[in-house]
């Protein structure tokens, strides 16, 4: 009887155990933080996002007119995107401050003017 009561305990330690596991790992995976983002000439709309450091994030770029790009030098992402699609930057924000993206795609007279503003926030 005393066996049954211990390998009873022992099953149910476990049991509480890997729920546990599950639910703190589950927690750790946060959905990424998604902005929408048009570029159109000569300005990307939103003009600035904030996002969080640690936390996963997806820019949607979306072409309105002809081809654009978008380059954070400092966090090494660049995305290119033709006319009336759309294309994903995909990343983690790994350090805090205020990061300026430009159009790296060259689209006309007002090129050297478009920018995006990306606030980093603890």
């Amino acid at each position: 009887m005393k066996r049954i009561l211990i390998l009873t305990a022992t099953f149910a330690a476990i049991l509480w155990a890997t729920g546990f596991a599950y639910r703190a790992s589950a927690a750790a995976q946060v959905a990424p933080h998604t902005v929408e983002v048009t570029a159109s000439k000569f300005a990307f709309s939103p003009a600035e996002v904030t996002l969080k450091k640690g936390e996963p994030a997806v820019i949607v770029l979306k072409s309105s007119d002809v081809a654009h790009g978008l380059r954070f030098r400092e966090l090494n992402q660049d995305v290119k995107v033709n006319k009336g699609q759309t294309m994903e930057m995909r990343f983690t924000p790994d350090k805090t401050g205020d990061f300026v993206g430009h159009c790296s795609v060259f689209c006309g007279s007002g090129h050297g003017s478009m920018t995006l503003t990306l606030h980093v926030v603890e």
